[in-house]
């Protein structure tokens, strides 16, 4: 009998990253990971203990470019063996004058580059035993949420904007691997599939809608059946980065039928119509307000979010007068205010007539007090009423939960205190759990509940 030892398998490598920017760049990360893992690369947490480190950058503003850079000089003089991906890589020159030691730079959306610079800094051990991943792939998010991306690139052309020139024109993806993909995330425990692309509800627009075979049926990349398949397959389905455009309006009765969560993000960016003609986009605010009101009438439950830009290059005291007027009228529920901040190469920057950053920030502070009134209200509105609620964590004070109005880590949250959890199971109680709960109490952005049992 052969009693010689097996031979040893080599320990794994070991790559470690560092994501920056918005969900878009963490899935990105994220199928990088998935596509390491399953070639039997470990995950690092810790600088020294990686062969390697990938720095995934955000390129879309000036002070997230400047995040970014830190982070790689953080990567170099911690570990020193740093591959560079992300937004900044569509100007690597920006990242090589400041460390020309990194090994390697791509651009965003290079899977098969990063991958391939990794086999390059540290090739993988081969062990068929342990190089396996679970069909979902790895994810940054907890395990029951996740960011489902349906496209890259934007058709649009914002004058603030250069994700076009970072990440190119729209190209979407075919709606079954969409669908074979939110099936995957969903049968390994995902509760809730948060769908992003830069322009979501411009997806398939490059594919003029073509059908492709999801278990032999087809299915078209239209954002409307889009939609309503996601909606059959159990979990919530929140829809991200949704222009206004009317055929939206035929989405909002599946979410008065419960296919989609009641829940718009839609970037309004502003009121004015001469602040939307500078920011070259859609400046008909009457008719949003008009179809606002119609798709509220729709569907009641229907919660908005949006961000807005104050300061922009030529806003008057009038201008910014009107958005706060506008905001009244629309009674935004979630909305998020961004200073305006030059970004190299935008179109913006040739339009002079900037507006001072002292009173840019005075602007700023007026949005969000009106914002916050309006908000509180709205809140004021719910305490009394019965809520499905999505549980994201436990701890020693309670439950931190979400409504069908709160997107993770932008928007507010749910909370049950420790005392009022004394009914339910809190040994069987875990993230992704949905409960319904009475509201009792409410702030400017947060909600408090008790369980109906």
């Amino acid at each position: 009998m052969n009693t010689e030892p097996k031979s040893a398998v080599a320990d794994p490598q070991k790559v470690g990253i560092v994501s920056l920017g918005c969900p878009k760049a963490l899935v990105d990360s994220e199928r990088i990971l998935t596509k390491l893992r399953s070639e039997g690369y470990a995950i690092s947490g810790d600088y020294a203990d990686a062969n390697v480190v990938i720095v995934n950058t955000c390129g879309f503003l000036d002070s997230a470019k400047a995040e970014s850079l830190d982070a790689i000089g953080e990567a170099m003089a911690e570990n020193g063996r740093v591959i560079v991906t992300g937004c900044m890589g569509a100007e690597p020159e920006s990242i090589t004058r400041e460390y020309p030691n990194v090994l390697a730079v791509t651009g965003p959306h290079q899977y098969e580059a990063v991958v391939e610079a990794v086999h390059d800094a540290a090739p993988p051990a081969h062990d068929p035993y342990t190089d396996l991943v679970p069909p979902e792939g790895l994810h940054l998010t907890p395990r029951h949420y996740a960011y489902l991306k349906i496209s890259e690139g934007c058709n649009n052309r914002c004058s603030f904007c250069i994700i076009p020139h970072l990440r190119g024109d729209l190209v979407s993806r075919p709606a079954a691997k969409v669908m074979y993909e939110a099936e995957r995330l969903v049968d390994a425990g995902v509760k809730e599939l948060l769908v992003i692309s830069q322009d979501t509800s411009a997806y398939g627009v490059d594919l003029k809608y073509a059908t492709s075979n999801w278990h032999g049926e087809p299915v078209s990349a239209r954002f409307y059946d889009l939609a309503k398949n996601l909606g059959k397959l159990g979990a919530w389905v929140r829809m991200h980065y949704v222009y206004p455009y009317p055929h939206v309006d035929k989405v909002i009765p599946l979410m008065a039928e419960g296919y989609v969560l009641p829940y718009l993000d839609i970037p309004f960016q502003h009121a004015s119509p001469t602040v939307l003609k500078a920011m070259k986009r859609p400046a008909h605010q009457e008719k949003t307000l008009d179809r606002i009101n119609a798709w509220r009438e729709a569907c009641p439950d229907l919660v908005i979010r949006s961000t807005f830009i104050v300061g922009f290059p030529g806003e008057t005291e009038d201008d910014f007068n009107l958005l706060l007027d506008w905001m009244e009228e629309a009674q935004i529920d979630r909305a998020g205010c961004f200073k305006y901040e030059p970004v190299e190469g935008a179109p913006a920057n040739a339009l002079g007539n900037a507006v001072p950053e002292e009173l840019k920030q005075e602007r700023y502070e007026r949005f969000m007090e009106r914002q916050q009134a309006i908000s509180a209200a709205k809140l004021q509105g719910r305490i009394g009423t019965e809520m499905d609620v999505i549980v994201d964590d436990i701890d020693e004070d309670g439950a931190v939960c979400r409504s069908y109005a709160d997107a993770p880590e932008i928007d507010g949250n749910v909370f049950i205190d420790i005392e009022d959890l004394d009914g339910v199971d809190q040994d069987g109680l875990s993230p992704g759990d949905i409960l319904t709960v009475e509201i009792d109490e409410a702030s400017e952005h947060d909600l408090w509940g008790v369980p109906c049992l």
